[in-house]
């Protein structure tokens, strides 16, 4: 079962992928923790839900600033990935921009396409919360919606939400600072533009003007309603890199987001040991086999060198950025967060693990192993290991089966037990802080006495299928441990990936058998 506990709340996309890795569903959420457990905690009346529910062993999730956000790159991630369960939405076009005329005096609305001239801005992701910008923007400045401006006033003239310049009672110059103010809006800039009009109905209003400081007011009070901005997909004619990480005890935890004209098209984790040039020395591997975009986003500037050598595996000019304010530095923070709950939002997880199963230090490092087969037939086992809470791809190992014949689970899980630790005791490698086995006691004995004949000594538990029941060495009952508690859910996760990894070696296997059989 998919843990969703320990998920933030934050807004954000998360895809559910199957036992083969491949995403079967990308959905949004204001509160990624509620939505995705909405997925658990009711009854699915709706079939096709269900099926994608059952399907579903794994989850990714990426966070956003906000809803918005979570939205845009919803529909960017559908339209990459064109998951099994998204099939309503693998057609849909790409949301309308707001669209301001090359115009003496120009008009305000929407296109879908950028078909002619002056300023779009967005694009915006749905019909109500585009119209409702539209319309707070003509009430509140007033602004022309006509396609052509009329020989006489209509009735938004007369009601007092148009300027009307058809009525020749406004200058080019008095509407082009409405204009300004729209523009200012549309762009985001809402803290200078609220800054200088307050200022602006102070002097109205010592004037006593208060008709013009009333006017100003309200205006204020709609842009400040207006302060959602976008920041995943932009509307922009190059391709983005966006660089971050944290260094903790001596390790990089690096995330890479590639925006491709706008969208975010891919989000990429690496861990690596820390040294004085290991961000120059990843970038220069990195971009060796990828190529550099057009920008590269980072949060601090790198060797000068670096640059050049961009430009020069691109065969043109790569801009190196590191911006203080905007959009930009708003696109490093996302990944910032993306990172803390990536790669450590685990650690909540490891610490109640190690309270529960009373362990002497927080189990940083998990190894979890499990024995798949096809009737007895192409045996493997499988390690996944889990740090600080989170999968770790990069130590993941897969075994075939050598020392025993037919169905013995309990010698398989002995062997590669054996093999994985006296591989490490040979290298003088890491040894994991806690062990898990998937099964009942009798592969927890077989844990226990390959451990025994290698003379390690690593705390170890086993977890049964079904009740999800949890043994641990020298007692005979399983542990007071609810298969719904968070601990357990946490086991859960780890026990399920590794079967998941196990079970696709085995099909690999058995697909090669197959072939080989048929030649």
């Amino acid at each position: 079962m998919i843990d969703y506990h320990s998920l933030p709340s934050d807004p954000g996309c998360y895809q559910f992928l199957d036992d083969t890795g491949t995403v079967i569903y990308v959905g949004k959420a204001k509160n990624l923790k509620k939505r995705v457990g909405s997925y658990f905690s009711h009854t699915l009346k709706d079939p096709k839900t269900a099926a994608m529910v059952s399907a579903a062993v794994s989850l990714d999730f990426i966070v956003t600033k906000t809803e918005v956000e979570a939205l845009i790159l919803e529909n960017s991630l559908i339209k990459r990935l064109q998951p099994k369960y998204n099939i309503d939405l693998k057609d849909s076009k790409r949301y309308a921009y707001i669209h301001l005329t090359d115009e003496p005096y120009p008009r305000i609305h929407y296109l879908r396409e950028k078909t002619d001239g002056g300023e779009y801005f967005g694009p915006f992701v749905s019909a109500k919360g585009r119209d409702q910008i539209l319309h707070v923007l003509k009430k509140t400045f007033r602004i022309r919606s006509c396609k052509r401006i009329p020989k006489r006033p209509c009735l938004r003239y007369h009601i007092g939400s148009c300027l009307a310049p058809c009525a020749g009672e406004i200058s080019e110059e008095a509407y082009g600072e409405q204009i300004a103010r729209v523009r200012e809006i549309l762009k985001g800039n809402y803290t200078t533009l609220i800054q200088h009009m307050k200022q602006e109905m102070a002097l109205a209003s010592s004037a006593q003007n208060f008709e013009k400081a009333l006017e100003l007011r309200d205006q204020i009070q709609s842009i400040q309603h207006l302060s959602e901005r976008q920041a995943v997909e932009r509307a922009k004619e190059t391709d983005e890199d966006i660089i971050n990480y944290d260094i903790r005890k001596e390790t990089v935890y690096l995330m890479l987001f590639s925006v491709y004209k706008g969208v975010l098209g891919e989000k990429q984790e690496f861990t690596f040991s820390y040294h004085l040039h290991a961000i120059e020395e990843f970038m220069v591997q990195y971009y060796g086999e990828n190529e550099p975009p057009s920008e590269l986003i980072l949060p601090e500037a790198p060797d000068e060198t670096i640059a050049e050598y961009l430009s020069y595996q691109k065969g043109k000019k790569v801009r190196v950025t590191v911006p203080q304010r905007g959009d930009k530095k708003d696109l490093l923070e996302i990944v910032s967060r993306n990172i803390e709950t990536t790669f450590f939002g685990g650690e909540e997880k490891v610490n109640a693990l190690q309270k529960r199963l009373r362990l002497p230090e927080p189990p940083e490092v998990i190894e979890c192993f499990d024995i798949s087969h096809h009737a007895g037939s192409a045996m493997v086992g499988s390690m996944v290991q889990f740090r600080y809470g989170m999968p770790d791809k990069r130590n993941y190992r897969r075994f075939k089966i050598k020392t025993v014949e037919g169905i013995d689970d309990f010698a398989a899980i002995k062997e590669v037990v054996h093999r994985r630790y006296a591989r490490i005791a040979k290298e003088n490698g890491e040894f994991p802080d806690l062990i898990i086995v998937d099964g009942g006691k009798g592969q927890l004995h077989a844990a226990g006495d390959a451990l025994k004949d290698l003379n390690v000594s690593i705390p170890y538990i086993s977890v049964a299928k079904r009740e999800e029941e949890i043994f641990v060495p020298h007692f005979p009952h399983p542990l007071p441990i609810k298969k719904n508690e968070k601990v357990s859910l946490f086991i859960q996760e780890i026990r399920d990936e590794a079967h998941r990894f196990a079970v696709t070696y085995n099909r690999t296997l058995m697909k090669k058998r197959i072939r080989n059989d048929q030649v």
